[in-house]
């Protein structure tokens, strides 16, 4: 389960399904991407075919990434089985 975000464009398109802010073209993945932390318990869970799952290092590190479309990834924390400060960025 999400249970906080930290971008409000992404948090009003997974509580309305209006996109029209996200910075990404392919809204019907990140749909997909914001639906997979209800199925998972752990952050590994989130490890599914083409969403390239990648614990993140440095300053983002306890934080983990799924690829949204290009440079974008989907960004967020894990605390006790749901995901926490959901951001949609361009980290590279």
């Amino acid at each position: 389960m999400i249970r906080s975000f930290r971008d409000k464009a992404l948090e009003r398109f997974f509580a309305t399904g209006d996109g029209r802010r996200l910075s990404v073209q392919n809204s019907k993945r990140v749909a997909n991407i914001l639906r997979a932390p209800d199925d998972a318990s752990r952050p590994e869970d989130m490890n599914l075919p083409g969403f390239r799952f990648h614990a993140l290092v440095g300053r983002e590190k306890g934080r983990y990434a799924v690829n949204a479309s290009g440079n974008w990834r989907i960004t967020f924390g894990w605390i006790e089985g749901d995901a926490v400060d959901v951001d949609l960025e361009d980290y590279h």
